[in-house]
């Protein structure tokens, strides 16, 4: 006998081997893909509409090497996770987001997320209270409705949201090309741009479309209203996105914030200005 067959295998739930794992299944049995970087302090992302966990990586190394452990998904329908046809609702989407928290078990924690990864935060806390979360971030988000209301007449038009459904549904690599230009800056490299073009082709055009619904028809303001922990928010002057203005509109209705105004920057400041927004997330992360 080898001393090869001698090895026993290792138990099935061991944490070493529980790490190693790269997908985490939902309740409803959708398989979600992650990464697991670093340990210590533990900071989850949550990344914005149509993309993936990938985009998160300018921020997710640094700190995985300066003594945080770093995780991210990709939500159902985006990247590697599965696309279910359905559950592309914001309770379902902050269910997932509690999945991920709970099977990881997750403590001590701060939350981080950009555009629509902001919304589901809100509605997570709103849901699932903040017993394992520490503090949390909302980076370009859009909280309260940009839509067109009697309390918000400062909105957008929602005849503009189905035009732009329509227009993706019927193309949506022309619209990507169409309407990607304000998300970067004038400097981003191509290379950038194009990695970012194949990341949001790659998600499903059911899931896309059907989240594209969730910042316009959620009134997150009475949520937000009940979040009981520290939040920092950080937006981009020349956001085209989701204008500052929302940014500035969600420190109303928090109790205990702190905003950072990126002069300049756009929706994709992750990739535009990577080392201002590691340096914040991690300065408050550590607070």
């Amino acid at each position: 006998m080898t001393a090869q067959a001698n090895l026993k295998p290792l138990p099935l739930e061991t944490p070493a081997r529980a790490k190693r794992r790269i997908d985490i299944a939902t309740p409803d049995g959708v398989r979600l893909h992650y990464k697991d970087w670093g340990s210590g302090t533990p900071i989850l992302f949550v990344h914005a509409w149509s993309m993936n966990s990938d985009f998160w990586e300018y921020q997710m190394y640094p700190l995985s090497n300066q003594g945080f452990r770093c995780v991210a998904y990709d939500r159902r329908g985006c990247g590697r996770s599965e696309d279910s046809g359905d559950g592309y609702d914001l309770d379902t989407l902050s269910d997932d987001l509690a999945c991920v928290i709970d099977r990881l078990d997750l403590q001590e924690l701060t939350l981080v997320g950009h555009s629509l990864g902001g919304n589901e935060i809100v509605r997570y806390l709103a849901r699932h209270g903040s017993g394992r979360v520490k503090r949390a971030v909302l980076v370009a988000g859009g909280t309260p409705p940009p839509v067109k209301r009697d309390d918000n007449p400062e909105g957008v038009d929602p005849a503009l949201f189905d035009a732009m459904r329509a227009a993706y549904a019927k193309n949506r690599a022309k619209w990507l090309d169409d309407n990607s230009g304000p998300f970067f800056t004038a400097d981003t490299s191509q290379g950038i741009k194009d990695w970012t073009r194949a990341m949001m082709m790659q998600s499903s055009a059911r899931g896309a479309i059907e989240t594209s619904r969730v910042i316009p028809d959620n009134d997150l303001r009475p949520e937000l209203q009940t979040i009981d922990i520290p939040v920092m928010v950080i937006h981009g002057t020349a956001d085209a996105s989701i204008p500052i203005a929302l940014g500035r509109q969600t420190t109303k209705y928090l109790r205990d914030w702190r905003m950072i105004e990126y002069e300049g920057a756009p929706h994709g400041l992750l990739v535009t200005h990577p080392e201002r927004l590691t340096k914040d997330i991690a300065e408050f992360a550590a607070g």
